[in-house]
């Protein structure tokens, strides 16, 4: 979608550029007559072709003539007078190189990412800028350091999609005056210093191993409640205990043990000995 900025402040510039003058346009007259006269020849100079995703911008005299690029198809010029540039309208990507940065807890990372653009407004692309890509990496560059400087460590790790979006905006509109539409920027990677990364390693072990003492913790708290009401259970009912007993010896006679323990009762023993007695 253009803007009606860049495209407003385009159509005064060539208003008043289109402005030739009492000698201009008596050199284009006379650059008309050149054509007429050496007709047919000059009709390959004068008769041009711009692709369907590429506008020309032409310039007589020096001059931007018409309040919008010509294309695409045919269009003519004036041989002597005019001359043009081709602008390519198509979607334009690159990397942006990777990035030493200080973060705002002063951590040193290096991030690169990708910047998607287009030029929507050709007038404005070629006559407020030398070269709008080489000046739309560059301003991607700083741009990137200055987002990210604001950011800390977690946040950068976290919110790449808000920092995307935050990018996208500021170069959007640093780069509206040149005609350029920026459609996507994407962080690519985040490189740590290895230090940092071994110490959030051990960090996440740590957190890790306490987790998993706090769970080992609940299920003895669980554990011993349960054995607890066993106990009641038992001390409720005595047949409920050799009942376990029997249980425990099937158990273990399943497992095919040369030596089976039978627990015995007390009572039983201390009956022996009173009668031996």
């Amino acid at each position: 979608k253009e803007r009606k900025t860049s495209v407003r402040t385009g159509q005064k510039m060539n208003k008043n550029s289109g402005k030739l003058g009492c000698c201009g346009w008596l050199l284009v007259f006379i650059s008309i007559i050149f054509v007429i006269v050496t007709f047919p020849l000059t009709i390959f100079m004068c008769v041009k072709i711009v692709k369907e995703y590429e506008r020309a911008v032409i310039f007589r005299l020096g001059r931007i003539t018409d309040r919008k690029a010509k294309g695409p198809g045919l269009f003519l010029i004036l041989p002597c007078t005019d001359n043009f540039v081709k602008v390519d309208l198509r979607t334009v990507s690159f990397d942006i190189p990777p990035q030493e940065i200080l973060t705002k807890d002063s951590v040193t990372v290096s991030v690169d990412g990708v910047v998607y653009f287009r030029v929507y407004c050709p007038i404005s692309a070629v006559a407020n800028v030398t070269n709008a890509h080489s000046s739309t990496r560059l301003l991607a560059q700083t741009t990137l350091r200055n987002v990210l400087g604001t950011k800390n460590l977690a946040e950068l790790l976290s919110d790449r999609e808000g920092i995307s979006l935050s990018m996208q905006e500021a170069l959007d509109e640093a780069t509206d005056p040149w005609g350029i539409k920026v459609e996507r920027v994407e962080i690519k990677d985040v490189k740590l210093p290895h230090q940092l990364q071994r110490a959030m390693a051990a960090e996440a072990e740590a957190s890790r191993e306490a987790r998993a003492k706090i769970i080992a913790a609940e299920g003895e708290m669980k554990a011993s409640r349960a054995l607890k009401e066993a106990s009641l259970v038992m001390a409720d009912s005595p047949s409920a205990l050799q009942l376990r007993y029997l249980q425990t010896l099937n158990t273990i006679a399943a497992e095919k043990n040369s030596t089976i323990v039978f627990p015995l009762p007390i009572d039983i023993i201390q009956h022996f000995m009173h009668w031996k007695a």
